[in-house]
């Protein structure tokens, strides 16, 4: 019959129109294995970022509207759009954040980190995007603690994995007493649970202004940087993080 053998011969014509489709199958595998971050960020255009959300100015959750917001918040939507991507984030405690991004949950950390030499070991930093320190917060009726060098044996909270906690836990005699949230911090610090909170200058001085039964008592501990940490193995990522960094400072949008 004329068509007995076509099912032969079809295969015969398949077969490389299928082997060539499993060769492009498998190496657009092999190359999105193979692809670096900012390489998959840019193609999925999205930016996944982790941050704490209780360290307000720089990130907190909105009340109202349950969204993540603040400066950091701000500026890692602005470098997400230099890389033609969304960015989407990620709420995560601040004592894990960074173990959080070295097993790839999130692309970059925004959450008010300080840049220090322990830290630059674990993970890769951009430029610094603010200044900062940390700063002492008492109530305002209290009248031993005129700053750090007053507070040797006192009760002292802080935000817990912070550099306010390092400074805290370098005080000779002082009970330290961390917490998930700088919030709790300064509630038991009205509560008269505390002596006293060491944290950012921006944080803490939001909180006196917020709360007229809190102040701010002496000269800053510290003298502080922040910058947005990316796995180490990201170095094409740090650098066009920057270069965003500078075009956002540039435009004056950093400021506004």
């Amino acid at each position: 019959m004329r068509f007995a053998d076509s099912p032969a011969r079809l295969l015969g014509f398949a077969a490389p129109v299928l082997a060539a489709v499993f060769l492009l199958l498998l190496s657009t595998a092999c190359a999105k294995e193979h692809e670096g971050t900012l390489d998959r960020i840019r193609r999925t255009k999205v930016l996944t970022v982790g941050t704490d959300a209780t360290y307000p100015p720089f990130d907190s959750v909105d009340p109202a509207t349950g969204a993540v917001i603040g400066y950091d918040i701000d500026i890692a939507r602005g470098l997400a759009r230099s890389l033609g991507a969304e960015a989407r984030f990620q709420v995560v405690p601040f004592d894990g954040i960074i173990a959080g991004l070295k097993t790839g949950k999130y692309e970059m950390v925004a959450s008010a980190m300080t840049i220090t030499p322990e830290r630059a070991q674990q993970v890769a930093f951009t430029h610094p995007y603010a200044l900062a320190g940390q700063a002492v917060a008492v109530r305002s009726d209290e009248t031993r603690i005129a700053g750090a060098a007053d507070l040797a044996g006192l009760r002292i909270g802080c935000q817990l994995g912070t550099t306010g906690e390092m400074e805290a836990k370098k005080i000779s005699g002082a009970k330290v007493v961390s917490f998930d949230a700088i919030g709790a911090a300064f509630r038991d610090l009205e509560n008269r649970n505390l002596d006293a909170v060491i944290a950012d200058i921006p944080t803490a001085g939001l909180f006196a202004h917020d709360h007229p039964t809190i102040r701010l008592a002496g000269e800053p501990i510290t003298r502080e940087e922040f910058g947005f940490a990316v796995r180490l193995a990201d170095a094409d990522l740090v650098k066009a993080l920057d270069g965003a960094l500078e075009s956002l400072r540039a435009s004056g949008k950093m400021q506004k």
